[in-house]
């Protein structure tokens, strides 16, 4: 997954995101680094947030094309 690059990207910290997620530092930590699976909730978050495919996210293509607009 991207979830790291994508939050220096933003230059936010974990705990930022954490906050975004309504989840703690330490869970969001173990998505980062793929120790705990990122609930799907949680993906449809982030691909809002940074107006991007989820697919991009999971890493299934290298182009993060954003999702429609509804």
């Amino acid at each position: 997954m991207r979830l790291k690059d994508l939050r220096e990207d933003k230059d936010m910290k974990q705990i930022e995101m954490a906050q975004i997620l309504k989840t703690t530092q330490s869970y969001y930590a173990q998505y980062e680094n793929e120790h705990r699976p990122l609930p799907i909730e949680h993906l449809i978050t982030l691909c809002r947030f940074y107006d991007i495919s989820p697919e991009y996210i999971l890493g299934f293509t290298n182009t993060p094309k954003p999702l429609p607009k509804k």
